[in-house]
């Protein structure tokens, strides 16, 4: 029993650290037929990122500042590269997320 235990701890930690977050700026929202898109500014790109209005974790971000955290392979509602965003303010290990979303790779 405790050597599941020790495994299921390391499984998550593993998890975590998969885990790469990023500063990035939201430039602006737009709403069209049910999808909602988040243009923003990671490093020197611009991307625009999507998810499904109506879903639980689609919301339209304020521009601003944000940490972008993006989830492990199979992780998120979207087949694509899900991504969480955070306040620029908060620590995304313990705050809660404005939204999930999808980045399409190009």
């Amino acid at each position: 029993m405790k050597k599941l235990l020790v495994c299921f701890i390391l499984l998550m930690a593993v998890q975590v650290w998969a885990q790469e977050k990023s500063k990035i700026t939201v430039k602006s929202t737009e709403k069209n037929a049910g999808v909602i898109f988040v243009t923003i500014v990671d490093g020197k790109k611009t991307v625009d990122l999507n998810c499904n209005e109506g879903f639980s974790g689609c919301k339209a971000p304020q521009p601003g500042e944000y940490w972008m955290v993006r989830l492990p392979a199979n992780h998120g509602v979207y087949e694509c590269q899900n991504v969480d965003l955070f306040p620029a303010s908060a620590d995304p290990e313990t705050a809660d997320k404005v939204g999930e979303y999808c980045l399409p790779e190009k």
